[in-house]
């Protein structure tokens, strides 16, 4: 195995062995917020996003193809928090869709009236639903700057108006379809965001839904019955530790704080229980092997800040 990338949650391997150019993405237990990774892991949290992934991959592949060859196909050190992909070109582009009004979508209302240049109702409050679904893309910035907000438009005049109709389109489908399935399960779907990729480079050819999907760290959820529009949420997913970050008078800026035992139980028992209303499974940790591969599940001090994958919504 080939370490290709270690970004803020996920490690990237080429698996070149026996004529295969296949990617393994292993997910650490590494949490990050606002584009800082916090020096304390989060114990069984890369095996929880993998599984939950694995879950949604399996129930929007009518909508869009993914990048999932095999969860099983793995070293088994990564056992239960790897995933064997297709490689994919990865358009530079995070696709978001919103669905409530919250997080840096409700700062940018506040302001303009408008999130990504799309014009809302005046008079909304925070965490209100939206009239209908909306595209709210941003850029995929290199290592060490934040990704900003960008228009349709934008996007149009770096992929061509087909290429980002169809992510739009693509993106707001998938949200549909989560947000009808986490409903069915007592949850709202505030936002989310996604990664797309096109197959051998083919900058014409099929878009590929990549990276992960509809995961704690991807996404916002809000038990459903306790929603109400201006006044705060309970969430299953990792604002309750963007909200402690804040709290403790932390810039934003690396190192960022080291997350005290209390918030770590708090946040895993979150991340379990968003897995268990989801999937109506029982969350049972998968074993792990003795080597975790570089950068994963490392110690208080040890981990630097990295930038891979935004803190958009």
């Amino acid at each position: 195995m080939e370490l290709l990338h270690s970004g803020k949650v996920r490690d990237v391997y080429a698996d070149r062995k026996d004529g295969r150019d296949d990617i393994v993405l292993v997910a650490s237990d590494r949490v990050s917020v606002y584009d800082v990774v916090l020096p304390t892991p989060i114990p069984g949290k890369g095996a929880l996003l993998t599984q939950l992934s694995l879950w949604w991959f399996e129930r929007t592949a009518d909508v869009v193809p993914n990048h999932v060859i095999s969860a099983d196909d793995v070293p088994t050190k990564w056992a239960g928090r790897a995933i064997r992909c297709r490689r994919l070109k990865m358009l530079p582009v995070e696709c978001v869709a919103r669905g409530y009004l919250t997080g840096s979508g409700f700062a940018d209302y506040q302001r303009t009236g408008a999130i990504c240049g799309v014009a809302l109702p005046a008079g909304l409050i925070e965490d209100s639903k939206l009239p209908q679904p909306i595209f709210t893309p941003t850029t995929k910035a290199p290592v060490g700057q934040h990704d900003e907000a960008i228009t349709f438009d934008d996007v149009a005049a770096v992929f061509g108006i087909t290429t980002a109709t169809k992510l739009r389109d693509t993106t707001l489908r998938l949200y549909r379809r989560g947000a009808k399935l986490a409903e069915a399960n007592g949850l709202l779907l505030a936002d989310t965001k996604f990664e797309f990729g096109r197959r051998g480079g083919d900058s014409r050819g099929e878009l590929v839904l990549g990276d992960e999907i509809f995961t704690s760290d991807s996404s916002r959820y809000w038990p459903a019955e306790e929603w109400e529009p201006g006044r705060p949420t309970r969430s299953f997913d990792k604002q309750f530790v963007r909200d402690w970050a804040i709290s403790t008078g932390w810039d934003r800026s690396a190192p960022g704080p080291v997350i005290p035992p209390n918030i770590v139980a708090a946040t895993r028992s979150r991340y379990i229980e968003l897995y268990e209303r989801m999937t109506g499974q029982h969350w049972t940790e998968p074993p792990v092997g003795s080597e975790a591969g570089p950068g994963v599940d490392q110690e208080v001090g040890s981990i630097p800040a990295r930038h891979a994958h935004a803190d958009t919504p």
